[in-house]
């Protein structure tokens, strides 16, 4: 599969200075300011910045993190993930596995059958409805 790959100055045009400080910058949003922290319509969550399915409203939980929340992503070849060391701590990190974005983090502390929670920014994903 071909990366998406764009120049910062293309970057910066298409998002917005929130979902560019999220996406391409590695950024959280404020706990509980997210639009999709309470949102249960069904539907997928795509990459903000990129378009690729990475989650599906099956999925999302509410978790009480104040982020969306998620225990599994829409396929295993939805999203990347690695270890992030910033801030003095040890986290796993979630992109999107298309065109890089940073999306959240992944922890061990979720619902059954995966036991994992993914916690997504707002910024970084849109939800089509179905």
């Amino acid at each position: 599969m071909t990366k998406v790959q764009k120049t910062d100055a293309e970057w910066r045009a298409e998002l917005s200075p929130e979902q560019y400080h999220v996406l391409r910058e590695k950024g959280t949003e404020r706990p509980f300011t997210g639009e999709y922290d309470h949102t249960f319509e069904p539907g997928t969550y795509e990459c903000a910045g990129c378009g690729k399915t990475l989650f599906t409203s099956d999925a999302k939980y509410d978790s009480g993190c104040g982020w969306p929340a998620f225990s599994a992503p829409a396929s295993e070849e939805a999203v990347d993930e690695e270890t992030d060391t910033a801030y003095g701590m040890v986290r796993t990190e979630v992109m999107c596995a298309d065109c890089g974005g940073h999306l959240g983090h992944v922890f061990p502390d979720g619902p059954h059958p995966t036991g994992l929670r993914y916690c997504i920014n707002s910024a970084a994903i849109k939800l089509e409805e179905t």
